[in-house]
Parts: structure tokens; sequence; C-alpha cells
């Protein structure tokens, strides 16, 4: 059998533990209320910093049609898995609970990866994960990453977490009515809105494809303003998953020393 057809045959989470351990991540499982987390940690090379980057994926694949529920939320495109590559300091990818893997297990339904994939329940579960890791690696200051709906947890989980020091978001769902409205979808009964959740001091930085039809920039760089502490950029020529690795390292830099009172958005 080729390389190729193994491939095709893989599971999405066999793919990414594959991923994960070709970038040399150490893969980790997390408690989180009850729910087992997947999760990748990557040391990094500034093994003295006390800052931890956490990287949070999108929503992955809750449907497989208007009318199908997947039995496998877990992300075809693992976008932040290959965004964490990149970072050369300490790194964390955590895992939603019922993903890579886990949504046979106890507790897990549906419901956790469609209406209330920004639930109570995942928020609390992400957060204790998050809080068991942090004691074992002498980590003073968190910045959160969230792609997508990771942007959204992001933005929930940040007030669990007084280290949190900045929020960066890439094509985030910063208004759950308002995405729900856009595109006609049910609305997401169960879920936390981002939108009302506010962390006073914490700089956010929210960048925005200008060709996204999933997160359109028209819709939701007015919402991201409206942010307190807000920096928002449109990249040009981006769209929902392309193509932020081109302006990871830019990013990176530009949080790695950040302080609020002088920090800005990158120049792109």
């Amino acid at each position: 059998m080729s390389t190729l057809l193994l491939a095709s045959c893989a599971t999405p989470t066999q793919r990414i533990d594959e991923a994960a351990a070709r970038f040399g991540f150490e893969s980790l499982r997390l408690e989180g209320n009850g729910f087992e987390l997947a999760a990748f940690f990557k040391p990094g090379k500034k093994d003295t910093s006390t800052t931890l980057h956490v990287y949070l994926e999108g929503d992955g694949t809750p449907w497989i049609s208007h009318r199908t529920i997947s039995d496998d939320p877990t992300p075809r495109d693992p976008v932040m898995l290959r965004l964490m590559n990149l970072d050369d300091g300490p790194a964390l990818y955590l895992g939603r609970p019922c993903y890579y893997g886990h949504a046979a297990d106890r507790g897990c339904s549906p419901a956790l990866w469609t209406h209330r994939r920004y639930g109570p329940e995942v928020v609390d579960s992400l957060a204790a994960a998050l809080r068991s890791f942090l004691p074992k690696h002498a980590v003073e200051r968190l910045v959160l990453f969230g792609h997508s709906g990771g942007g959204a947890l992001a933005i929930l989980l940040a007030p669990h977490f007084p280290e949190t020091s900045a929020i960066v978001t890439l094509a985030a769902n910063l208004d759950i009515d308002v995405w729900t409205g856009y595109h006609g979808y049910s609305p997401l009964l169960g879920s936390l809105n981002p939108v009302r959740t506010r962390r006073d001091g914490v700089l956010e930085l929210h960048y925005l494809g200008e060709n996204d039809r999933t997160i359109p920039s028209s819709v939701f760089e007015p919402i991201a303003k409206q942010r307190p502490h807000a920096r928002v950029v449109v990249v040009p020529n981006f769209d929902h998953r392309c193509c932020w690795q081109e302006i990871w390292t830019d990013v990176l830099r530009q949080t790695d020393g950040i302080r609020f009172k002088s920090a800005s958005a990158p120049k792109l």
C-alpha cells in the first residue's frame, strides 16, 4: 500500500498526531473537569522564558452537511498547529473536550461541538486543564492565540487567568449572534458570546482577512474595534485560512515583549 493511500486512510486525529511528532512536540493528555483533553507542548528555544503561548484551534468539523452532525469534530486543517511550529518560545496547543479522538468519551455529546461549542462546560474544561499545566512549567504570563472559533474561546478563557497579558485572534468569531445571523445558521444556544466578555487591561490584537467569507472583515471589523484595548488589522488578500504563516513571525515579535500602554499592531 502506498504512503499516499495510507495517509488518506488516517483519521484527522492520527494526521495531527503525526504532524505534531514531526514538529517535535510533546504529546500530552490533560484533565479538564472530567474530560480528557489532548494537547501538545513545545518547550521552545527560549527555555528561560516564563511566558507561555497558548494556541487554540478553530471549530474543526462540527457538521459534515447542513443537516448532518459530524461524529468527529477534529480539525482537518490544523492552522494553529502549523503556526505553533514557527514559534521559538514555550507554547502549548490545547485541544477542546471531545476533540482529537475523544468524541466518544464519557460526558461528550454532539452538542459540545455544535450549539454548545463555546458553552461554559467547554470553557471551564479548557481552564481547568490549562490551570493544571501552569505550575509545572513556572509560567508567569500568558498570551492566548486563537483562530476562528479558537479566537472566541481565547476571549472567553482570558478572564479565568489573571496571568493573561494579551489575546491574539485570527479570523475570530467575536459575536456568535451576528455570525449565525449573517450566515443564516441556527443560533448557538447554550454557548457563551465573546462579545459580552471583557478583560480590562489586556491588549487584544485582532487580525481579519480581507477576503474571508466565513468571518467577513466588513462585518467583524466594527465589532473588533468596539472592544476595549483592541488593535485591529485587516490583512489584504488573506482569507479564512490563507496565509497566516506569512505574517506569523511579525505577530510573534510584536507579542514577545508586549506592554499594554506601548503596544501597537504590527505594520504589514
